[in-house]
């Protein structure tokens, strides 16, 4: 049977892209706009993303069978849908998404058809704007012709942080018939991993928090707890698991903070980072600690998505096995 092919949008430093090759799959296309991203890209993949998406042509990305990406949510404007509407105008999935980087997946699958997509998200945009942008989002799939099923998954069960995600999937229903779905029948490691398994033995003194570094984490907590809120550092345990590894990592460290005895706590290294989010130690890091933080909070939980990625695979090959296709 012939190697599935796959297009990588919005594709980060190529988290989704090691899923999907992980379980068989070519990448045939892949697209990034951030500079630091295409350059820790290359280093990985040996290929540099096509940089802003909304300058590609849909009819010259290379036919594929699954379409997957990370896009960034932005609010859907309804200035142009309320003008058409008062014209008496139809309004269709393209006026609505337009000026998103959601229109751009949509002119693809549009264009393209492939026969899967998928695709991961931050868990609030169900409810963002009252629900109002998941559910244009759900009617672009279903005028489109595809079905989508979607939800919120953590991370933790397959690597040592708490890390809520959204992910659609969805099949073309000329392709895979009406009634197709995807029941997200995830398999969970036997043991559930803790924050130990990933940390470095010998690490720099350089990721050790500063006394006045220190000192200010531990005053602003407080001034929080005496107003009620529970913002603040957190201080890990490396029995358990951690909080959300985030984009801003590197500002002070202080959602995942590791306790050092005798010393002040310190921030995760760049690699512990890779493996909180499960890359493989062969990924090259290529770029400063700065850069490896917000590139790595940026990413996705490798493992989680290959599990996904195994399932759309498996359920692609029945189809095509059903229908004789090779």
């Amino acid at each position: 049977m012939k190697q599935l092919r796959f297009i990588d949008l919005f594709a980060g430093i190529g988290g989704i892209r090691i899923a999907y090759e992980n379980v068989g799959c070519k990448c045939v296309f892949s697209s990034e706009i951030d500079k630091n991203c295409q350059k820790t890209y290359f280093a990985n993949f040996g290929e540099t993303p096509v940089g802003d998406i909304r300058s590609v042509n849909e009819q010259m990305i290379p036919d594929h069978d699954i379409l997957v990406g990370g896009f960034p949510c932005q609010p859907f404007s309804i200035a142009g849908i309320s003008k058409n509407r008062s014209l008496g105008r139809e309004t269709g999935f393209e006026d609505e998404t337009r000026g998103t980087l959601f229109f751009d997946i949509v002119r693809i699958l549009k264009a393209k058809r492939p026969k899967a997509f998928m695709l991961e998200n931050v868990k609030n945009l169900k409810t963002n704007d009252h629900g109002r942008t998941f559910g244009i989002i759900l009617n672009c799939f279903k005028e489109l012709g595809y079905s989508c099923s979607f939800m919120v998954l953590d991370g933790q069960h397959y690597v040592p942080q708490h890390r809520e995600r959204l992910i659609m999937v969805g099949f073309d229903k000329k392709a895979c018939g009406e009634d197709v779905s995807f029941d997200f029948n995830m398999t969970y490691p036997i043991r559930k991993p803790i924050l130990s398994d990933i940390l470095e033995t010998e690490v720099a003194e350089k990721y050790t928090l500063s006394n006045h570094l220190w000192d200010y984490l531990q005053k602003r907590k407080a001034a929080q707890r005496a107003k009620g809120n529970g913002f603040g550092y957190s201080l890990s345990q490396i029995d358990s698991y951690s909080h959300t590894l985030s984009a801003r990592y590197g500002k002070d460290g202080s959602e995942i903070l590791i306790p050092q005895e005798g010393k002040n706590p310190r921030r995760l290294t760049p690699r512990e980072c890779a493996r909180l989010q499960g890359f493989p130690d062969t990924f090259e890091i290529v770029v400063g600690d700065a850069s490896a933080y917000h590139q790595f909070g940026n990413s996705v939980v490798v493992p989680l998505i290959q599990d996904i990625a195994k399932q759309i695979v498996k359920k692609i090959k029945s189809f095509d096995s059903k229908h004789g296709i090779d």
